[in-house]
């Protein structure tokens, strides 16, 4: 990363950092249009950001802080979501209490039970391991891809949020998002919450987000998603599980996710990370069930570069619609089941 000192006021210590990260690779697909489909895809072990932070001392304990950052596709340069800052923008306070941050910016189903509670792991977790799957039904965003939160394919616009610092190895947070709909402050909110516990070689996380959608009843309804989770980390390795539950709040269909993965170093520059889950809808999604596998396999070239292979397998099963569907992938399979194979390279600065 680059540092630069941005002098503001002979009295205040501001700084900016630049930064940013890139991801490519080839993932070859079973069971597309009857065949095996091979791409060139970029975002997926990591998404490709470039970002600006910083902060200036205000004295007294208190730092103002901001972040602007973009995402965009290695394909042929294309931004992602549109032009400008689009991934997170948001300006705030931190102090010894805690941090106030306002703008857009992720909500907690993915600060707590993602990236607080995997930790060390996160790197190994790519979107090909999340959520997606036969459940278009659900009626979430962007056709079922991430529909429990925890992949960050969402964050929050017009949000207000608070952060405490760590207090004996906890901390917690709250988020609202307004709505801005003239007479109703409740229609197209998002409400959302998490309590965090780190401590030693443990780790537990709860989170809820209540997201109003304008697709669904008008924005009086929307997701309801929860979950929680943790870690045990020793000194090669990791175990970690989660649940999470989504629910439609208009049409009560609903998914659970119960998912357990685990980490070796094999050396201090190659982790091998594998985890399995189960996504298991209700009657109002068909029953409809997905079983899904994941291995990936990492190689440290430096702190800044590696390499990896991703191989994820999903079979599924129900009354409705069960294609299967890995996440992250352009389209869904042919029939119930699906596989992906990825060598791809990362690098950060």
């Amino acid at each position: 990363m680059i540092a630069i000192g941005v002098p503001l006021a002979a009295a205040a210590q501001s700084n900016v950092t630049i930064y940013g990260t890139l991801d490519a690779g080839i993932t070859s697909i079973s069971n597309q249009n009857g065949s095996r489909n091979t791409i060139f895809a970029t975002g997926m072990q990591i998404p490709n950001l470039l970002g600006f932070k910083g902060s200036e001392d205000l004295g007294r304990g208190i730092k103002a802080i901001f972040k602007l950052e973009s995402q965009f596709g290695l394909e042929e340069g294309q931004m992602i979501g549109g032009t400008g800052f689009t991934r997170q923008t948001y300006v705030g306070l931190a102090s010894s209490v805690g941090t106030l941050t306002m703008g857009y910016q992720y909500e907690f189903m993915f600060e707590s039970l993602s990236a607080a509670r995997l930790a060390g792991s996160l790197p190994y977790v790519s979107l090909y391991n999340l959520q997606q799957g036969p459940f278009q039904v659900l009626g979430t965003p962007y056709g079922g891809l991430d529909f429990n939160r925890v992949a960050g394919a969402f964050r929050v616009r017009n949000s207000v949020k608070f952060v405490t610092n760590d207090f004996n190895g906890f901390n917690a947070g709250v988020l609202y998002g307004m709505g801005e709909k003239v007479g109703s402050l409740d229609t197209k909110s998002t409400v959302s919450a998490a309590i965090n516990y780190a401590r030693g070689p443990w780790g537990a996380n709860a989170a809820y987000t209540y997201a109003k959608d304008a697709s669904i009843n008008d924005g009086k309804d929307g997701i309801r998603n929860w979950g929680v989770g943790g870690r045990y980390t020793a000194p090669t390795w990791q175990v970690d599980a989660i649940y999470t539950n989504t629910r439609n709040t208009f049409t009560n269909a609903r998914v659970g996710v119960y998912q357990v993965g685990a980490d070796w170093k094999i050396t201090p520059a190659t982790i091998l990370r594998g985890d399995y889950q189960l996504m298991k809808g209700n009657a109002q999604v068909a029953d409809n069930k997905a079983h899904q596998f994941g291995v990936t396999l990492d190689y440290w070239f430096s702190k800044r570069t590696d390499i990896y292979t991703n191989v994820v397998y999903q079979r599924t099963s129900g009354n409705g619609q069960t294609h299967a569907w890995i996440a992250g992938l352009p389209g869904a399979s042919d029939g119930r089941s699906q596989t992906a194979l990825r060598i791809g390279m990362r690098h950060f600065f």
